[in-house]
């Protein structure tokens, strides 16, 4: 059964259908209910859907205790089932966001956690060893054991239809009662293959979020765009980006004579147990670590061709992180990595406090550490009309379990 709502501020909200068809020629859509909609403007926010075992060649998706997470039904199993298996045995496949961050809620929900990857490390495609080492070492001070380098094969299964062990490709097997897959994701496109242009997986996106056909605009995860910082195209998953590229759509629209190309500092961060790290840039080039990694606050400098292009912290305060956002925009040119990780985080801090102020006129001498002459670009203010609701909810919830940790 479909439903319209009609809200004041003219929005029509349609509930329980979706949309089968797209026709971007003749801008329309044909819902599962065989109502066609017309449209001037069309925001495509699909999102991503959870890769699932059976993509790989596997069999059990549809056992009554494997788990994904990505919308709010999944969100609701997934708690229902870990209720029902307190102090049992939870295994987690894959060790990226999802991995980490659903590891975490489970060992403070009392169950036996194993992570399992096929990579030498967690968070493989953000994390240097060094750091993955730090937050390793915390989960295992946790109880969470690790299983790397390897992959699931199989499932064991009871006459109930649910998962008893997971076997995995090495030989050897887990016992399991519930089991948490944390694969990656792949952005919903089908709708519009073959009518818009796609790259890196994605929509493409021009620096208004603008796709091949003027009419159509892209957001999320789903959106291909060009990082104005690093003169490339790239396709984020993450909450952050998908709130602001869909407040620069809208405005797109709304104002198209007013409003910049798109440019946007890419931006990620995740909070465990008692953990909270930020990364902003790009984690390409040398890495300089700085800080106590036996301590709580600790980060690391990605410096590429001669820039300083990402920078990590945990454990930071409001200003500290900041400060990291800040220096990662303006880019500065680093020419001494050692006097730079001798600096560390006092480097950000001192670098953003002269953002403040005008610029002392130069002397000509030398320096270690040099900055570029390059314009800082405004902020777009965060706000954003799409947000997953699977990871709302699931943060709401283990924002309350973690305040009872």
């Amino acid at each position: 059964m479909m439903d319209s709502i009609s809200l004041s501020l003219g929005i029509e909200v349609v509930l329980g259908t979706w949309v089968k068809s797209a026709d971007v020629k003749r801008k329309t859509l044909l819902t599962a209910t065989g109502e066609t909609i017309s449209y001037k403007f069309l925001i495509i926010a699909t999102g991503a859907r959870a890769l699932k075992l059976e993509e790989f060649g596997l069999t059990g998706s549809d056992a009554g205790n494997v788990c994904y997470l990505r919308d709010l039904a999944d969100a609701t199993r997934l708690v229902d089932v870990m209720q029902s298996c307190i102090g049992g045995n939870a295994v987690v496949i894959g060790g990226g966001y999802i991995g980490m961050e659903c590891a975490a809620s489970l060992v403070i929900n009392k169950l036996n956690v194993t992570m399992v990857f096929p990579e030498a490390h967690t968070m493989a495609r953000l994390f240097t060893p060094k750091i993955a080492s730090y937050y390793e070492d915390y989960y295992i001070a946790k109880g969470v054991k690790f299983i790397k380098g390897t992959v699931m094969s199989s499932f064991d299964m009871d006459s109930d239809g649910k998962v008893t062990a997971v076997n995995l490709k090495d030989g050897s097997w887990l016992p399991a009662d519930m089991v948490v897959v944390g694969i990656g994701i792949r952005p919903n496109t089908a709708l519009f293959e073959g009518q818009l242009t796609m790259e890196k997986g994605g929509i493409k996106v021009n620096g208004r979020m603008q796709a091949s056909d003027s009419s159509v605009y892209a957001v999320g995860d789903v959106a291909a765009f060009p990082v104005k910082l690093f003169g490339e195209t790239r396709r984020l998953e993450h909450v952050d980006s998908a709130r602001k590229s869909a407040r620069h759509a809208v405005a797109a629209i709304m104002d198209p004579e007013k409003i910049n190309e798109f440019d946007y500092l890419p931006f990620f961060y995740s909070r465990v147990f008692t953990l909270s790290w930020q990364f902003y840039g790009d984690n390409a080039g040398e890495v300089v670590h700085f800080g106590d990694f036996s301590g709580n606050t600790f980060g690391a400098y990605w410096v590429n061709k001669g820039n300083l292009v990402g920078s990590f912290l945990e454990g930071g305060s409001k200003e500290q992180y900041e400060a990291i956002s800040k220096v990662t925009r303006l880019r500065p040119a680093i020419e001494d990595l050692g006097e730079l990780e001798k600096l560390g985080l006092g480097y950000a801090l001192a670098e953003s406090q002269k953002l403040l102020q005008p610029p002392p006129p130069r002397d000509g001498g030398d320096s270690a550490l040099v900055l570029d002459k390059r314009p800082l670009y405004a902020w777009h203010a965060t706000a954003g009309v799409v947000v997953a609701a699977s990871v709302a909810a699931f943060a709401y919830w283990y924002g309350r379990k973690r305040r009872r940790w």
